[in-house]
């Protein structure tokens, strides 16, 4: 088990090094997380629900996702509450307190589905949440070191090294486990060094002496790493984007949701992407995108009061594009029903009403991986649903995506608003080529394969695995599986 001194310190990285390391030795290897929050996530093979860093895991073992790799997904849906997915299906809306006494239920699932996969596999690797030194969260812990204690495995504690404060973690964190759990913990990984190692060394020799544990190796800051976010926001505040041509806008909701949609776009070079809070003013553009939601009424509400539809007003006065997906996609009708309260208060919202269509909200979500075209190019389009919405009315008479015997979203007559409820809409080259000349591109410019990219990426951390760590001794630790 790979656990982390904070979040974001690099486990899912090093378990996607990892597995397709092992993968690369001949080993039935297989990700595993617990327990998981985010709000990107991948429908799986077996048409459920998980994770989208348990998805790119399995792609490094060469496997199909499934719902047993991440049996508890956390959707959040507000500071204090969440949407839990158990087994790749929506069980229970909870605030966080509540949550922590569901954890007795929860956890026969995910020692279920951990069973079933070691009965399958050689190897099972397995990822942490955020820290195992959160002593608030010890109390029927099922993504840490619980867990680990439960099943009886082996734990590699990984510290990023970029943050500053690196021996301070390593060490803070064991002094804050158990003497059972401290014992449990088989060595040490450095994350996203940078500079000269033999600088470092003595710090590892000290860390080795102090703990009485092999620091297993240094990992180095691997920069361009195509590999889709886990974390349920990412903050893109900070002036990230590309430079092209083509300006594309999108509004960053407050419980935006996978933004794995625009990854194909911020890497291509003919677009100029910029995420904006909603609390900056925006600058013209060519288009705008609506983005996922997983609150989707109070996502719209937060556009209102932050005077987005008067800008969206004016955008497509001056004749540019906009385009909603999943839950941008039923902002774009006339209304937005929640009779049940599924996604908060009951109730009814007025749309932007852009598209002649309503959605109502329903209990049981969409989930499916999906092929087709687009309906006004000769282009494929490869997506995945997960929306809990029915939506209906004139709109969708006009589709945006032929599915061969379905459809899928909305083209307006006047060609300025369309919607989808495809995540991934922009994945396949000829796709994202064909959106960008919808929007305004005037020559065709090469897509990213965002496929490639990740395979590339994937090879990447493999290499660094068998570059710099001590992967006989991991071996040891993982039992010597070949």
């Amino acid at each position: 088990m790979v656990q982390g001194c904070t979040s974001d310190a690099g486990k899912s990285a090093l378990v996607t090094g990892l597995c397709r390391w092992l993968e690369r030795r001949g080993l039935a290897v297989v990700p595993f997380k617990p327990q998981n929050m985010a709000l990107n996530s991948a429908v799986t093979a077996d048409g459920g629900e998980i994770g989208r860093a348990q998805a790119v895991q399995a792609a490094a073992c060469g496997l199909e996702p499934i719902t047993d790799m991440n049996p508890v997904l956390l959707k959040p849906e507000s500071d204090t509450g969440s949407q839990v997915i158990v087994q790749g299906r929506a069980v229970a809306r909870l605030k966080a307190a509540a949550y922590h006494d569901y954890k007795s239920v929860v956890r026969q699932a995910v020692l279920e589905s951990y069973a079933r996969l070691v009965a399958r596999f050689d190897a099972v690797l397995i990822e942490g949440a955020g820290s195992p030194a959160e002593i608030n969260l010890r109390a029927g812990d099922i993504a840490n070191m619980g867990f680990a204690e439960t099943v009886d495995c082996p734990v590699i504690l990984i510290a990023d090294i970029d943050r500053g404060g690196v021996f301070a973690h390593l060490v803070g964190t064991l002094a804050l486990l158990s003497a059972s759990e401290r014992e449990r913990v088989r060595g040490f990984v450095v994350n996203r060094f940078r500079g000269d190692i033999s600088l470092l060394k003595p710090g590892l020799d000290w860390l080795e002496r102090e703990t009485g544990k092999p620091v297993l190796g240094v990992l180095p800051y691997l920069t361009g790493l195509d590999l889709e976010a886990e974390d349920s926001v990412r903050d893109w505040s900070q002036g990230e984007r590309t430079q092209g041509s083509l300006r594309i806008l999108v509004p960053l909701l407050p419980r935006i949701s996978n933004h794995t949609d625009f990854d194909t776009l911020s890497r291509h070079p003919a677009v100029d992407l910029r995420f904006i809070r909603l609390d900056r003013e925006p600058p013209s553009a060519d288009l705008v995108i609506l983005p996922g939601s997983k609150s989707v009424r109070a996502d719209l509400q937060a556009l209102r009061a932050t005077g987005w539809t008067a800008y969206l007003a004016r955008h497509l006065r001056y004749g540019g594009k906009l385009l909603g997906i999943c839950g941008g996609f039923q902002m774009l009708g006339h209304t937005i029903e929640d009779p049940l309260g599924i996604e908060g208060e009951p109730g009814m919202s007025a749309g932007l009403g852009w598209l002649d269509m309503i959605t109502t909200l329903a209990p049981e979500k969409r989930l499916r991986n999906v092929a087709g075209r687009l309906a006004f190019a000769d282009a494929p389009v490869t997506g995945y649903e997960i929306h809990a919405g029915v939506s209906r009315g004139e709109a969708l008479q006009r589709p945006l995506v032929d599915l061969g015997e379905d459809e899928d979203g909305a083209l307006a007559p006047d060609g300025q608003v369309a919607g989808t409820y495809l995540h991934g809409l922009f994945d396949q080259p000829a796709a994202a080529t064909a959106l960008l000349a919808w929007v305004g591109l005037a020559e065709a410019v090469a897509a990213p394969d965002m496929g490639a990219l990740r395979e590339a990426a994937i090879e990447r951390l493999a290499d660094a695995v068998e570059t710099h760590l001590d992967t006989e001794r991991l071996l040891d630790i993982l039992g010597d599986p070949t």
